[in-house]
């Protein structure tokens, strides 16, 4: 048993894995993220190992309990990973793009892969075949499109997701609505063509919390998964031990 923790910029995801599959999600506010996270343990059979990856701020005091009273995997920059990292600057690249990374590489092995992960910010990162990570793109989510839209003007309201009634909007919000979907449509199915002109046998995986929302408005066939950052992490955990075993192993 297995529990796989997803701190990220707006919330935090855990996930119990039983033989390598999801049997259930919980979403835990930061504020009370200790307490609530006591409780999910209290319920499980028996004492799990915990796998844990964050992008967001986790209190000192709920990480040196963590430490304290639980089989803790911490990932981070030094974490064993299935891929070279041919990054420039590997010490910034974020962590869920890192266990992103390893899970597409675990996954979908002697292939070109690219992940898109649409959440607070939307991610690109490429992998290739020969299992190079070699980078990808950053730009803002749905959601921070239509903050900024508010945040950066005077008279534009703020929105939340709305599907546009039309590509040409005929008021205001509808003029937003239609800018920010379809604009993120445009550069996700442009940037998807981009990566397929140069690389073939491309396998694009879409993630994060508007993917499903966002496959069903995308030309390209994608494999939509909007846990598969925590499944990359159960991908991660099983590699991480396998690679320990070998390393003991070694004269």
């Amino acid at each position: 048993m297995l529990l796989a923790v997803d701190i990220g910029n707006t919330r935090t995801k855990v996930a119990l894995f039983e033989n390598n599959r999801i049997v259930e999600i919980a979403v835990l506010e930061r504020e009370n993220f200790l307490e609530n996270f006591k409780k999910i343990l209290k319920k499980s059979r028996t004492a799990p190992k915990i796998i844990l990856s964050s992008v967001g701020k986790l209190e000192k005091e709920a990480l040196s309990w963590l430490q304290q009273h639980t089989d803790l995997l911490e990932i981070d920059a030094q974490t064993p990973f299935p891929f070279i990292n041919d990054y420039a600057t590997p010490l910034t690249l974020g962590i869920d793009r890192l266990v992103l990374a390893a899970g597409a590489t675990l996954q979908y092995p002697k292939q070109n892969r690219l992940i898109i992960d649409a959440g607070t910010c939307v991610t690109y990162d490429f992998i290739s075949k020969t299992d190079h990570y070699l980078g990808g793109a950053i730009s803002p989510g749905i959601a921070l499109r239509y903050k900024s839209l508010n945040d950066y003007t005077d008279k534009l309201p703020l929105l939340q997701l709305q599907e546009p009634q039309d590509l040409i909007g005929n008021s205001t919000a509808e003029s937003i609505h239609s800018g920010v979907i379809h604009g993120l449509r445009c550069e996700i199915d442009q940037l998807i063509d981009s990566y397929q002109s140069r690389f073939q046998d491309l396998t694009i995986i879409l993630t994060g919390g508007d993917a499903v929302f966002l496959a069903k408005r995308l030309k390209n066939p994608i494999f939509a998964h909007s846990n598969f950052l925590l499944e990359s992490l159960n991908s991660l955990h099983q590699y991480t031990i396998d690679n320990d075993k070998k390393n003991l192993s070694r004269p």
